[in-house]
């Protein structure tokens, strides 16, 4: 029915009304070709939103959310964090205290996973000293975000990450599969910096838990690894 009156209208505007003037005429005329204008503005702006935020999802930063304990407490199940992409994409590297997100396949398993960096490349990482705490290219650090109750590690472990890859664990370390659990496995539970997807910087959801995650104050005193510290 609408199609029929459209067309009838435009069977008028075929024969000129002398009546009309000039002016109504182009009046008239800028109507009509107004009348599709906000629908297809609209429709652009849509898409053009659409494909800012896929590319913005792709290439810059992204939430993900927390499926297990293993992070407690600085991530709950449920959080949502916002991993920024661009944080390593020109020249920078993760760095102790970094909390990352990262593509375990072939090295924890299929799918994605969130842990925090402890060991770089070239660090010799050990577990436990006399005192009980985790020592990094001999220095005996402490980590005051891990859960409540945990130790650093109710295993123990002495090993050298190398070069181009990452030694992580979780927070909660009595519920957390991390590099400790993968020694034996293929890449010996270190992960390559090519499967870091990007930083977590930010709890973003629920709003009440908005927190920052970086934590590497904890490891500011670790000196650069050396021959000393693999010694």
């Amino acid at each position: 029915m609408d199609t029929e009156t459209q067309d009838t209208e435009r069977d008028r505007s075929a024969v000129p009304n002398p009546s009309a003037s000039t002016t109504d005429r182009a009046v008239e005329g800028s109507r009509s070709r107004l009348s599709w204008l906000p629908g297809g503005v609209w429709t652009a702006a849509g898409l053009a939103l659409v494909a800012v935020l896929l590319l913005v999802s792709r290439f810059v930063a992204q939430p993900f959310g927390i499926p297990s304990a293993s992070m407690e407490p600085a991530l709950r199940v449920g959080d949502r964090v916002m991993v920024d992409k661009l944080a390593y994409r020109f020249g920078g590297e993760p760095r102790r205290g970094d909390v990352v997100v990262f593509d375990g396949t072939g090295y924890f398993g299929d799918g994605d996973y969130i842990k925090r960096v402890v060991g770089v490349g070239g660090d010799r990482v050990r577990c436990c000293a006399k005192d009980g705490r985790l020592t990094i290219n001999g220095k005996r650090v402490t980590e005051p975000f891990l859960h409540s109750g945990d130790t650093p590690s109710d295993a123990a472990f002495d090993v050298v990450v190398p070069a181009g890859r990452l030694f992580v664990l979780g927070d909660h370390r009595a519920d957390s599969a991390d590099s400790r659990d993968h020694l034996g496995s293929p890449g010996g539970g270190m992960i390559p910096l090519s499967s870091v997807r990007g930083r977590a910087d930010l709890v973003v959801w629920p709003p009440s838990r908005w927190n920052g995650l970086q934590q590497r104050d904890a490891y500011a005193r670790v000196p650069a690894p050396s021959a000393a510290a693999h010694g």
